[in-house]
């Protein structure tokens, strides 16, 4: 029934196991069983309606690697599947737990999200091919088992590389003026997948990408390779069924390099596990030239030949011990109320028992199923391999996500698998819900409570601390030249506008005036100037305004004082009447006799420019520069008593100035960056390194904070 790929390596069962505290008693085996069907036409998932697949293009396999310091034996399994639910994979645990050495909560096994293989899971217009489970499961478990049987002495080794042009965001943020209709028939989508193929629709990404490429390489003691087990964050190639897409290509051609080099490592194993990608595809929507890397062959060479580049240059070394914990969350789904029930009950009468053929018939059946499941349980673990680590997510995880994890684990090198241990559909961050698209849309493929994100991102960051007995470490942006300089002029309040999440804006001036960010932000977007304000190997990063703002207060804040921002607009300045507003110092609600408030010119005679409106009746002011979409620009606001001026990208010469007052006697003490104080025309686009100082700064204070 199966094709196996298990030639033994050294199997040393004769040779008693060392105790944990030694050093070189890690050992490591690994194995390839072939899980292809062999009966047609078979069912094929990641679709939105259902498919099927007539032939085997190129195998699909379950690569197992399996290792042991004596005390503890761990299984990690990369199975070349869009998705395996949790009771299947608990099953197949348990079994190879009968028939090995290995605990069943101390099995990983992770899909790798090919959208053309036989489908184990039901999952939006699809169901199940119930034929083919039995194989899939009893493949896995014979991966496992005959990895097992492998074990000798063996060595770690860690290597990363960047490979930026392999990913890119494919979730973009739609114009405000431009929502679409989700399956619902209601306007909620201001994000979806895509969304940039036409840059006149969008303001820009929704989040960061995770160009990382990293390995975890084992090598036996003689120096010859016994596996590599591979992670980057790309959705899926796209290929026709039955098909390991890329993840299957990389794997075998990172094989075939490593058997080229090392004539002995005839058995090695290497496998392509799924990133954090669920906003992640391949194509970069912000260049116009796709034509690199355009069919599956050449991005997997591309990006087989930087992994070949990487592995050359590991260095391997002594694990003396392993570690593996796991956490079970129950979480509910974000399931229909009555109205919306009834809608997709109504709907799936109408079909009489037939599969869904459309969108709203797809969503209008997943109304129905979520309304039977009401919540459900998903997997998370965290695996250390001496100081390395892996974290683990049962979802289709944004890059963000990852990010999280890999940034504050207590061990730098960390891996995230996603579709790990289950299916549990996309968690978007909880901020990314209220800009809707497919991402969000309830389903099963993305049902989960809007808060599941953070409590599962969390339970992995304890388990990772479990595992490495550390404490996390604390996000924090690295100080460049240009923010140090910021620092030393001594602001009332300095807002990187690096987090991960909202709400909180952290004050790094030291005067704990922490800003708040409202509905409609997003996080952990490429900043200005990295080597000024971080360091060339961390870039900057800032926030992405698309709707909400961030507020603060600062009390006693009268006729003079400076504000320094960078701002990047992502808004066609010819869509309306103003493109959005970058500051605004008024009461809350409304436009006074005592506010001011700075943005840029939308349609008209001066579009794009600069403006500035003070109180209520007053004509604004406008500048001479057009701002350019999609560019980084540096402006400081002063007011000395009754002059205002604005300076933009380090020019010695005011882009606008003006002599009117607004009455500023009414105390006003809120501040609202991203927005103006009535929530007209907020900013859509970017901002960072947000400063405000209580005095009007001179011309060589400002120089070295523009970061030219």
């Amino acid at each position: 029934m199966f094709r196996f790929c298990l030639v033994t390596m050294v199997t040393l069962s004769s040779i008693p196991l060392l105790n944990s505290t030694a050093l070189a008693d890690l050992q490591v085996g690994a194995a390839i069983v072939n899980i292809s069907p062999n009966e047609f036409p078979v069912i094929v998932n990641g679709n939105m309606t259902a498919s099927s697949g007539q032939k085997i293009k190129t195998p699909v396999n379950a690569r197992a690697i399996v290792i042991s310091d004596g005390t503890e034996s761990i299984a990690m399994v990369v199975v070349d599947s869009c998705m395996i639910p949790t009771m299947l994979l608990d099953d197949a645990k348990h079994r190879a737990a009968k028939r090995s050495k290995l605990k069943p909560d101390h099995i990983m096994i992770s899909a790798t999200h090919t959208h053309t293989a036989p489908s184990s899971m039901g999952l939006l217009g699809s169901d199940v091919d119930l034929a083919y489970v039995p194989l899939l499961r009893e493949g896995i478990v014979e991966a496992i088992v005959a990895a097992e049987s492998n074990l000798q002495p063996a060595r770690v080794g860690w290597g990363t590389a960047q490979a930026p042009e392999f990913t890119a965001l494919r979730r973009w943020i739609r114009r405000p003026d431009r929502v679409d209709t989700d399956p619902f028939g209601n306007p909620t989508i201001r994000a979806n997948m895509h969304a940039g193929r036409n840059p006149d629709d969008v303001t820009g990404e929704s989040g960061p990408e995770d160009p990382q490429l990293s390995l975890i390489a084992f090598e036996s003691h003689a120096g010859v390779p016994i596996a590599v087990l591979s992670n980057f964050s790309m959705h899926y190639f796209g290929d026709s069924p039955i098909s390991a897409d890329y993840f299957g290509l990389f794997a075998n051609g990172l094989q075939d390099y490593i058997k080229t080099k090392h004539p002995d490592a005839k058995n090695v194993v290497a496998a392509m596990s799924h990133g954090c990608s669920g906003d992640i595809w391949r194509r970069d929507y912000t260049q116009t030239d796709h034509s690199a890397y355009s069919t599956i062959e050449s991005y997997t060479e591309g990006l087989l030949k930087i992994a070949t580049e990487t592995f050359d240059t590991i260095e391997f070394e002594n694990a003396d011990s392993i570690a593996m914990a796991e956490s079970r969350l129950h979480l509910p789904y974000r399931v229909p109320d009555q109205q919306r029930l009834e809608w997709g009950q109504r709907i799936v009468e109408s079909m009489e028992g037939r599969m869904p053929k459309t969108i709203t018939e797809v969503y209008a059946r997943e109304q129905v199923l979520l309304h039977e499941l009401q919540s459900t349980d998903v997997v998370v673990q965290a695996i250390r391999i001496g100081e390395i680590a892996i974290a683990t997510t049962p979802n289709e995880t944004y890059a963000l996500s990852g990010l999280k994890l890999k940034r504050q684990s207590p061990l730098e090198k960390t891996m995230v698998i996603e579709l790990a241990n289950g299916a549990d559909g996309y968690i978007p961050p909880p901020e990314q819900h209220p800009l809707g698209g497919y991402n969000t849309f309830a389903a099963r493929s993305a049902g989960l409570e809007a808060q599941a994100e953070p409590k599962i991102i969390a339970a992995g960051m304890r388990l990772l601390e479990e595992v490495s007995g550390k404490a996390r470490r604390p996000h924090m942006q690295p100080q460049g030249p240009a923010c140090t300089a910021m620092l030393e002029a001594a602001p009332l309040g300095y807002w990187r506008l690096d987090e991960m999440e909202a709400p909180v804006a952290r004050d790094i001036s030291g005067h704990q005036r922490d800003g708040i960010y409202e509905p409609g932000v997003v996080f952990f977007l490429a900043g200005p100037h990295s080597s000024a304000f971080t360091n060339d190997m961390d870039p900057n990063r800032s926030a992405h305004f698309a709707g909400g703002r961030m507020r603060s207060r600062i009390s006693g804040l009268k006729d003079g004082y400076s504000v320094s921002m960078w701002f990047w607009n992502g808004m066609p300045v010819e869509a309306r009447e103003t493109a959005g507003w970058l500051f605004s110092r008024d009461h809350a609600h409304s436009i006074t006799s005592a506010g001011e408030h700075l943005g840029v010119a939308g349609v008209g005679d001066h579009q794009g420019r600069l403006m500035f409106q003070q109180g209520t009746g007053n004509e604004p002011v406008f500048g001479t520069t057009p701002i350019e979409r999609w560019t980084w620009n540096h402006l400081v606001l002063v007011r000395e008593g009754s002059k205002v001026r604005v300076y933009l990208n380090g020019n010695e010469e005011a882009e606008l100035q003006s002599d009117s007052l607004a009455n500023l006697a009414g105390g006003v003490d809120s501040i609202f960056f991203g927005g103006r104080s009535d929530n007209d025309s907020n900013w859509e686009g970017r901002l960072d390194e947000i400063a405000i100082f209580d005095r009007a700064l001179t011309a060589d204070e400002m120089k070295p904070i523009a970061a030219k």
